[in-house]
């Protein structure tokens, strides 16, 4: 005797060997022997044999149709036997009652099991539902193979346009579109992004490497609006009220810097005291607290820099307004400090409001070269604020010693610059990448006045018991260096304590120090019931914590974006062979440019060791350098290489 029965969801049939109780053991065609209960039995069979009626009801289920089928059962719970004789006639074969079990179990739509051969058909409504859902999943299916045949021969079809950035960025993985791209690339054997390149719907990497950023953090776009738009008094007479100082003041800043922060002043007083001042943008004037600019500048929370280009945090206009561009007043607020000219000794220091007139903007571009330690100390050289810059020079030079010998009372070693800064040019889709050695006197200059002003003004909005942001630093352990409310030491610049104030048109802390300033300034003791921020404000916690996140993902953006520039310059240069310095391990910098990257099998080096590496391949949109080890310079030879024109001459 043959049966056929139901087996964990599919149907089979074999033939019975042995039957006890309530179980058969049944041998299936392929000669395998399972244990099947009576319960799961539907048919018995002498003849045709098991394999003969499986392969006769499968190919006879393909022949019955559904819609005649639905239309025989009726609206109640059904036999498969029943409606077996209803649909073939009285003299059903036992082939055609297992024709009709396959096929009632294999259209779901319009059947629904209801336990081991009955069977319920679907309400009209539900079943004309269903059936126009798989239509729409048909077409969809033949669409979406249309889609995947384009763009595996490399071509963008209609659909995609104005949805390719969508699909990278954000993109809805149940769409047609999407599942269609992720089946393209797998069958091309490369990655969504690059077969979005490769079919030209992006016009290169930069694009998409941006794209991916501005999705994310500007998905509204980078532009403020004219309802946001500073429309305020133009800074030679919009701030009348504030005093003006005599001193005239110029800034130091790289050729592309159109947000002047920070100019300096010096005056000489008696008894061989001078008088330098430090003289910062004031936006704070211009804009308010929970105002639509404030507003927009608290979520952005800083500019974004990447080479070329860059996305302010506050509107051009106010920018213009304030900014410490040349020939005319400027509302500032003004940091000054008389010093000893014989010891450099800091004897009194005072904060103010005020306006300054902007005589020069300096540029690093133009000096760096000229304005050196030697040049200096022999009084050569002929170039704007000569005299100035001849004392500034020695006072920041101290202030550097004074943080050296606290860094070391705070058990550090002396600061060290080790590396080369770079300044990259864009020129469309060409780069120029050109070297500035950090450490000269106009940047010593720049970077020990801020830091002095910073921490003083720190101790200011201590000492009038005024909530700052202030950065700290531990020399040793977790979470080093941190932004909280409140004043600690910052033991790696060797100060009592530092809070940003001296960037406030580019970051948004400094324009909240900035405000509880002017408070102090205008208030003094009373500062702390008057400051736009209160002890305790829950706002600036939210800001703090809001702006490290923020603040990492503009540097990683930068970060991402500078090392793509490098990839192309080492691209358009032709670069074969490429000089490094062995940092850590397998990890190098490469001389020229500021390219960081990991060269497995490199060996163990030194640090500082100098390498030759041969690039390999290169990859923009992964950003991904390939590299080979071709030779290590050792001693002398290294130090030939490294000095003069030889340093670019590959061996």
């Amino acid at each position: 005797m043959n049966v056929f029965f139901e087996d964990s969801g599919s149907f089979k049939a074999g033939t019975v060997l042995s039957h006890q109780n309530e179980t058969l053991q049944v041998e299936l065609p392929g000669g395998r022997r399972i244990k099947v209960k009576s319960k799961d039995v539907l048919l018995e069979f002498s003849a045709p044999t098991a394999a003969e009626l499986m392969r006769a009801a499968e190919a006879c289920a393909q022949a019955i149709e559904l819609d005649f089928l639905w239309e025989c059962a009726g609206s109640d719970e059904f036999n498969f036997a029943a409606l077996a004789v209803e649909y073939f006639g009285a003299q059903v074969t036992s082939i055609e009652r297992a024709s009709l079990v396959l096929r009632l179990h294999g259209a779901p739509v319009y059947f629904r099991r209801k336990g081991r051969g009955q069977y319920l058909r679907a309400p009209e409504e539900q079943l004309k539902a269903a059936l126009a859902a798989l239509e729409r999943r048909s077409q969809q299916a033949a669409l979406q193979a249309t889609y995947e045949a384009e763009l595996t021969a490399h071509r963008l079809p209609a659909a995609f346009e104005g949805k390719v950035l969508t699909l990278l960025t954000k993109p809805d993985k149940n769409s047609i579109e999407y599942k269609a791209l992720e089946a393209a690339a797998s069958v091309c054997g490369v990655s969504v992004a690059q077969l979005i390149l490769d079919c030209g719907a992006i016009p290169s990497a930069r694009a998409l490497h941006e794209s991916r950023f501005l999705a994310e953090h500007f998905p509204q776009g980078t532009g403020f609006g004219p309802a946001v738009e500073y429309s305020g008094p133009a800074a030679e007479s919009g701030f009348d009220e504030l005093p003006v100082t005599e001193v005239q003041a110029f800034s130091i800043d790289d050729i592309s810097t159109t947000e002047i922060d920070d100019a300096f002043s010096v005056e000489w007083l008696a008894n061989d005291r001078l008088r330098i001042g430090v003289h910062i943008a004031a936006p704070a004037l211009g804009v308010a607290r929970d105002d639509m600019i404030d507003l927009i500048a608290r979520t952005r929370l800083s500019t974004v820099y990447v080479p070329g280009d860059k996305i302010t945090m506050l509107p051009a206009a106010l920018i213009n307004t304030f900014t410490l561009k040349e020939g005319g007043l400027r509302p500032v607020l003004s940091f000054y400090a008389i010093i000893d000219g014989a010891t450099q000794d800091i004897v009194a220091t005072e904060t103010r409001a005020e306006r300054v007139f902007i005589a020069h903007n300096l540029r690093h571009n133009w000096l760096d070269a000229i304005v050196t330690a030697e040049a200096i100390a022999a009084g050569e050289g002929d170039y704007p604020y000569k005299k100035e810059i001849a004392v500034l020079w020695p006072f920041a030079q101290a202030l550097y010693e004074k943080r050296q010998t606290a860094r070391i009372n705070y058990g550090l070693k002396r600061e060290t610059q080790r590396y080369t800064d770079f300044n990259f040019a864009i020129d469309g889709e060409s780069v120029s990448i050109t070297p500035r050695r950090r450490g000269s006197p106009l940047d010593l200059i720049v970077a020990e006045l801020a830091i002095l002003v910073n921490s003083s003004w720190g101790a200011v909005l201590a000492k009038y018991d005024v909530p700052g942001i202030y950065r700290a630093q531990r020399s040793f352990g977790v979470n080093r260096t941190r932004m909280q409310i409140g004043p600690e030491p910052h033991e790696g610049l060797g100060v009592e304590q530092y809070a940003w104030s001296t960037s406030p048109l580019r970051r948004y802390i400094d324009l909240v120090n900035q405000w509880q300033l002017l408070a102090c300034t205008q208030h003094g003791v009373a500062a702390k019931l008057v400051a736009p921020f209160k002890p305790k404000d829950a706002d600036l916690y939210v800001i703090v914590q809001n702006f490290d996140e923020i603040y990492q993902a503009y540097a990683d953006h930068q970060n991402r974006m500078e090392r793509f520039w490098c990839l192309r310059w080492l691209k358009q240069e032709k670069r074969e062979r490429m000089l490094a310095t062995v940092l850590k391990g397998d990890l190098v910098r490469f001389d020229e440019i500021p390219l960081l990257l990991h060269v497995p099998g490199l060996g163990v080096h030194a640090r500082d060791t100098k390498l030759w590496l041969d690039i390999l391949a290169l990859d923009e949109l992964t950003l991904e350098v390939s590299c080979r080890l071709a030779q290590v310079l050792e001693g002398s030879e290294a130090q030939t290489d490294l000095s003069g024109d030889t340093a670019l001459s590959c061996p």
